[in-house]
């Protein structure tokens, strides 16, 4: 039996992971086990009717990445059935964002129909034993996070006011959110876990449940058809691969987008010519950041061929083009290896929420279509069955006999996280945590003005962009989570200190 090193959302998610790798479990299934829990004792912040990307890279295999992602729904309907359903609300959260929720925002979910695909693969343990976490947790209640907690200050009301249970999990009969720490039960979500233990995905996709989440979104304007669920299909993927310094990284390929920002930013600064951050090499960083996003949002969220742009991009990057015009812009990670040599990271989404619970469900729904800063294209956004963009970026690492499994939620800020821990660690030889800790920078192409984001502690350059300095690490920098299995050192793992995490390090005891 392998032992594993995790570093996921919570304690709660690391505990999960322990629980199944004592039983037997894999790199896998550990991962799979610890991002059930996560998706649905994060309420909020991740919900198991949206989306995920899963990849997998076993000693002596080619890796894989699974496309889990949310699809652009409407099966079998007419187009003036389309485009209806969707209510936009306007949060002070992230400095203030507008999002759609309601049934018109939702797409076709994907997370479970990618859970079960990897399972079925690549698990060793039991399909009841990666749910029996979540199911008991969801049963006996869980503690209401900080993070969550912070970000339902926003949208308690205008978002996950919307559905009578939702509501009731999270508030008092007063109508006040309960605080950060407090026990968490959603009605009828224990009983739909454990029904979906029992019967696989296809109670989701095709049986009873598919009906009752098609029917509550049709019945509110929405697109959501079963024909959308009963069709829907997890696919399996050849991920982007890159040298970054002695390492080779496997990464989400498109038509996800986060994959290729992270690979083309770490190409960029390959050739830093110091090991260490200095004014010249955060001018660097800054510079691969400000180029990789404006490609983004000028051709990759647009682009009717996502894989080509993002090839475009990559090779900019590798052959030095990239940075030519710059020298005169919701989600829950777990990452797990094993003392096999396998690593699984896995990045799970539901945008901001739709703050819809169909009845007798205990499930929220995503609001995907709906989060109008990564989906350009708005609520039709593209052929049915097409899958929406992310920046989602779940990678495994492999250098001489040593594996790396990392990725970090934070929206677009999961790429530029990602970009500065992998420097941090496979160029500057950095120890796993304080190459999370270390301090980050971002840049900021959310706004009309493109902007610097920074936390304290660095030399940062001269630059014409207006500068932020947070007077702290903060949740906005992204919450990188990495687990490590080294041939002569064994296993490590390590989770980002701007964000409540857990890890765990299970090893079997001798026989």
């Amino acid at each position: 039996m392998t032992n594993v090193a995790v570093a996921t959302t919570s304690q709660l998610a690391a505990d999960a992971a322990r629980e199944v790798a004592a039983g037997g479990g894999n790199a896998v299934d550990c991962a799979l086990a610890a991002a059930l829990l996560a998706m649905n004792t994060e309420p909020g912040v991740c919900a198991l009717a949206g989306g995920a990307f899963i990849t997998i890279w076993r000693q002596g295999s080619e890796p894989v990445t699974i496309d889990g992602n949310v699809a652009v729904p409407g099966a079998g309907l007419a187009d003036e059935e389309r485009g209806h359903g969707a209510v936009r609300v306007s949060m002070e959260y992230g400095g203030g964002i507008e999002t759609l929720v309601g049934t018109g925002s939702i797409s076709v979910p994907g997370s479970l129909a990618a859970v079960e695909y990897a399972w079925k693969k690549y698990g060793a343990a039991s399909w009841k034993s990666i749910f029996a976490p979540s199911v008991r947790a969801t049963r006996e209640g869980f503690p209401l996070s900080t993070a969550c907690r912070y970000y339902l200050d926003y949208s308690g009301d205008c978002i996950f006011g919307r559905s009578d249970d939702g509501s009731r999990a999270l508030h008092h009969a007063d109508g006040s959110l309960r605080d950060a720490g407090s026990l968490i039960v959603v009605p009828h979500l224990s009983d739909t876990l454990d029904a979906i233990s029992r019967e696989g995905a296809d109670l989701f996709y095709a049986g009873e449940l598919a009906a009752t989440l098609s029917d509550h979104c049709r019945d509110g304007g929405g697109m959501l058809t079963r024909e959308d669920l009963s069709s829907y299909r997890a696919i399996e993927r050849q991920p982007l691969l890159a040298n970054i310094g002695e390492w080779r990284i496997a990464s989400n390929p498109a038509p996800a987008v986060g994959g290729a920002m992270l690979i083309a930013m770490l190409l960029a600064c390959s050739d830093l010519q110091e090991k260490r951050w200095t004014r010249e090499t955060l001018q660097q960083l800054i510079d691969a950041q400000r180029a990789c996003l404006d490609i983004r949002k000028r051709k990759l969220d647009l682009a009717s061929n996502v894989g080509e742009e993002a090839t475009r991009l990559i090779e900019s990057a590798r052959n030095g083009q990239l940075l030519s015009r710059w020298t005169s812009a919701a989600t829950v990670h777990t990452s797990v290896v094993d003392s096999s040599g396998t690593g699984c990271a896995i990045t799970a989404s539901s945008g901001y929420g739709s703050g819809e619970m169909p009845s007798g469900t205990g499930l929220w729904l995503n609001n995907c279509l709906g989060e109008i800063e990564l989906n350009r294209r708005g609520l039709d956004a593209g052929p049915v069955g097409s899958r929406l963009p992310s920046n989602m970026a779940p990678s495994v690492a492999r250098h001489e006999g040593s594996v790396l499994a990392v990725g970090s939620p934070g929206a677009d800020r999961i790429t530029t996280a990602l970009q500065q821990f992998l420097i941090n660690y496979m160029l500057f030889d950095m120890p796993l945590e304080q190459a999370i800790s270390h301090p980050r920078v971002h840049i900021d192409t959310s706004g009309e003005k493109i902007r610097l984001m920074a936390e304290p502690g660095l030399e940062l350059p001269d630059t014409n962009l207006p500068l932020n300095v947070f007077p702290d690490l903060v949740m906005y920098f992204g919450g990188v989570g990495a687990a490590v299995f080294e041939t002569t050192t064994g296993l490590a793992s390590a989770a980002d200190p701007r964000r409540e995490g857990g890890t765990c390090i299970y090893k079997h005891p001798p026989s």
